[in-house]
């Protein structure tokens, strides 16, 4: 309904307009109009309240700005009727041709409808999960990877030019923990654990010992007459490497795939850190103090100064982070997205602030942070701690519920918005898990255009159509759903907002269910039967693109 609704946003505004004039307003003081689906039956295919917000501007009641508008419309094709409606609503009844328009458009641009060149070809990186390789992937970088995965392909819906990266964390502190953790459980396992205490801070958890026999398995007991620190590299890269292929197979059986992988040893190996400390400094933006590197935060708000490198020669992870995005915009993105975790908020100012410093616009990289998924298991939460090793990884709830269930569960809610995530709901096969409620919908479709088929009854195109055969409630609000598509798209695109689809999908599957239990289809006459195969054409198609840019499966049976 993009094309209505910029028709309609035409007309209403150059009624406003003239209204202004009359009362001698600015038209610069007008914003920008919106509408809406009215919430009850009989007002109408659409609706804005433009009169309530700007009854004070104009100095009239709303019910009567609404009137005055209502009287100053130009005649649109679109439009059938227009009603006003308590307190000050404008609905608009849409004509046969618009729902002929929609149609039409959607049976022209097939799984391309709803696409738009909203992001005018212009380059984007999305960068996401970047979870360190030192443990397996938990529910938490799931939620991030679905996230951040659903957003790439909204964006290249809407005419982004879209590149995933992953970021391996695999230079710093935390890799030689996991070398010390995975060579002390070599000797444990090997039944001489006093040679290589446990490290205080190490990794916890079953996987490590995993590692411990598999190095053991393969390299036997070499390295137990070898000095520590002179196999300790050993053990560090075997875990670092296993973990990370461990990831990757999550990932990909997940429905994640990355265009790059990019390792943060690189940064440090290609000397790109003093490249982007000099940087800083031509810009003024850096500056020593006994010994150490500091960045100039406090020209950005920050409450202090914060060091990039120490004084004994070693970066901070501040600065190979902002290495790493001044890399990312040598490589031409015009927009840099970062999905991260929410124990990062307190980091954002300072990373835009280090994007400024480096000469882009703070509003070149946006952050959107993940916030935490509670797991439910017969309504109480299962208790996890990443510390003691004791979590539950992806991997465990795509083997309990499924690839579908998971990507469409987490992304249910407001990325930073706290999630519950009920494991028995996910398995239901009933309509109140909302996953199989909407795939339902896709297969009662393709069940109907089978039995269609199967009584040699050809699909019609849209000119063939009575239109009016159209005019009942259900029909019309599933049409007003499908004709909504390019703009839920277009918001979700601006707004980076995955569960905006999510709840287009969940609507559009309600307004065909209540479609298929009210109209009968196959055996009507055969003008209504037509037009109805041909809403339920529509549907299936718009249904099953909005399922695939969530990652998640139409089932043609169920």
């Amino acid at each position: 309904m993009a094309d209505v609704t910029k028709s309609l946003r035409g007309i209403v505004e150059n009624a406003l307009r003239k209204l202004a004039d009359e009362k001698g307003i600015p038209s610069s003081d007008l914003p920008e109009i919106a509408f809406e689906k009215p919430k009850r039956e009989g007002q109408g295919d659409v609706s804005t309240n433009c009169a309530m917000k700007l009854c004070k501007l104009f100095g009239e009641k709303p019910l009567d700005l609404a009137g005055k508008i209502v009287e100053r419309l130009e005649e649109n094709e679109f439009v059938a009727k227009v009603e006003v409606a308590a307190p000050g609503f404008v609905n608009f009844f849409l004509s046969l041709k618009w729902m002929e328009k929609v149609l039409s458009e959607i049976l022209l641009e097939g799984k391309r409808y709803g696409s738009s060149s909203l992001g005018e070809d212009k380059k984007v990186q999305v960068e996401f999960v970047s979870a360190n390789p030192t443990g397996p992937l938990h529910v938490g970088h799931g939620r991030g990877a679905a996230v951040g995965d659903i957003i790439a392909s909204i964006l290249s819906f809407t005419g982004w030019r879209v590149e995933r990266e992953y970021y391996i964390n695999d230079a710093g502190l935390q890799m030689d923990i996991l070398g010390r953790s995975t060579q002390s459980r070599y000797f444990e396992v090997a039944c001489v654990p006093e040679k290589a205490p446990f490290p205080e801070d190490g990794y916890k958890g079953e996987y490590i010992y995993d590692i411990a026999r598999a190095v053991r398995e393969l390299e036997g007991d070499r390295f137990l007459s070898m000095p520590l620190e002179e196999s300790r590299p050993f053990f560090k890269k075997f875990a670092a490497d296993a973990i990370l292929e461990t990831i990757k197979k999550d990932l990909a059986d997940f429905g994640v795939k990355f265009d790059v992988w990019f390792s943060e040893k690189s940064l440090y190996e290609r000397d790109l850190v003093p490249s982007a400390m000099q940087t800083l400094k031509e810009r003024g933006f850096a500056f020593e103090n006994e010994g150490a590197l500091w960045f100039k935060s406090t020209d950005f708000t920050d409450e202090k100064d914060r060091v990039l490198i120490r004084s004994n020669g070693v970066p901070t992870y501040f600065a190979s982070d902002i290495t790493y995005h001044k890399e990312k915009f040598d490589r031409g993105f015009e927009k840099v997205i970062d999905i991260w975790g929410a124990d990062h908020h307190g980091y954002v100012p300072r990373m835009k602030a280090g994007v400024e410093a480096l000469g882009r616009n703070a509003e070149d990289l946006q952050v959107l942070l993940i916030q935490f998924v509670n797991l439910l298991r017969d309504g109480q939460q299962i208790p996890m701690s990443t510390r003691s090793g004791q979590f539950v990884t992806l991997r465990d709830v795509l083997e309990e519920v499924g690839v579908d269930a998971t990507r469409f569960f987490f992304v249910m809610r407001r990325s930073d918005s706290h999630l519950d995530f009920d494991l028995e709901l996910a398995k239901q096969a009933s309509n109140d898990n909302p996953v199989y409620y909407a795939q339902y919908a896709h297969a009662r479709i393709c069940s109907v255009l089978r039995e269609a088929e199967a009584r040699d009854v050809r699909l019609p195109g849209a000119d063939e159509v009575n239109m009016e055969a159209l005019s009942g409630d259900e029909e019309r609000r599933l049409l007003a759903r499908l004709g909504s598509f390019p703009e839920e798209m277009e918001k979700a695109s601006r707004e980076l907002a995955p569960h905006i689809l999510v709840t287009y999908v969940l609507d559009l599957a309600g307004d065909f269910h209540s479609f298929y239990n009210a109209c009968r289809i196959l055996g009507e006459e055969e003008f209504v039967m037509k037009a109805r195969l041909l809403l339920v054409q529509a549907a299936g198609t718009v249904l099953s693109t909005a399922l695939g840019l969530l990652g998640v499966s139409a089932p043609e049976r169920m």
